[in-house]
């Protein structure tokens, strides 16, 4: 058994496995914000809806 190579193919290996988790974590980290921002612009829209019968008809005469 070559203990060298089977040292350095666990280390590249736990190498990966530790970028993949960082980059998980922060994707997570983006769509929480993306989430977040999403949920105020429709907490936004529907304050500015005052009406809510205003866009619901469309007139179209050709």
């Amino acid at each position: 058994m070559d203990i060298p190579s089977l040292s350095m193919a666990l280390s590249q290996n736990r190498v990966l496995t530790d970028v993949g988790v960082a980059m998980l974590s922060k994707n997570l980290d983006f769509m929480k914000d993306v989430g977040s921002n999403f949920a105020e612009q429709i907490d936004s829209v529907s304050e500015l809806s005052v009406n809510p019968n205003v866009g619901s008809n469309i007139d179209i005469r050709l």
